[in-house]
């Protein structure tokens, strides 16, 4: 694979001093928000369950859910496989999301092999899994594994922060927002952290509860 892999802050601020060079709405937004945050997450298992336990619910309800399962010791693939779906649901997770875990867990993914993939390649591995939608399998790529050329045109955050950056009439759709993207290449996942970033401004500018 050769694939640019963000590592460290000093990837970040590359990236970064690269899109304000090349677009004046992107320099603009660095200056308001300031160091962008480098958000690198172990990869594996644990970071896909992660995933599917926090999809629909606050970061709070997560959390809650997440300390649930581990004080009951369901951690792991093969604990996850042998579990009932009745025991993870009374540990808090929907009927659906016990399924998605237990799917994932069956699934005997190489996330070794996912590391060296082409990240298309990683996001068709991963949304073959029930639970794992397209949204998820590119984070996942983004902060996991690390990939500067990754985007997540689906994510709210990410549509609204470029209608506000770029004074757009509405939120660009999921399809007209990844074009847009590819003016972003090939710092693709810095860009969408200067997005999530300055959406966070925005919303504490705008008084946006």
């Amino acid at each position: 694979m050769t694939e640019r892999i963000i590592a460290t802050e000093a990837d970040i601020d590359e990236g970064a001093a690269h899109l304000a060079r090349a677009c004046p709405r992107m320099a603009h937004a660095c200056d308001l928000v300031g160091t962008v945050p480098l958000r690198r997450r172990e990869d594996g298992f644990a970071a896909l369950m992660g995933a599917i336990v926090s999809q629909q619910v606050s970061v709070a309800a997560a959390r809650a859910i997440s300390a649930r399962l581990d004080a009951a010791g369901f951690s792991g693939p093969r604990i996850i496989a042998a579990t009932s779906e009745e025991d993870l649901r009374a540990a808090g997770l929907s009927r659906q999301k016990a399924r998605y875990v237990r799917a994932l867990a069956g699934a005997d993914l190489d996330y070794a092999a996912l590391r060296m993939a082409p990240t298309e390649e990683v996001v068709a591995t991963l949304t073959e899994v029930p639970g794992i939608g397209v949204w998820t399998a590119e984070i996942y790529a983004m902060f996991s594994l690390g990939r500067a050329d990754v985007f997540a045109p689906g994510d709210l955050a990410l549509q609204e922060s470029a209608r506000l950056l770029y004074g757009l009439p509405e939120r660009p759709k999921p399809a007209a927002l990844r074009a847009m993207a590819e003016d972003w290449a090939p710092w693709r996942a810095v860009a969408a952290r200067i997005l999530w970033a300055y959406y966070h401004v925005a919303k504490d500018r705008e008084g946006i509860a």
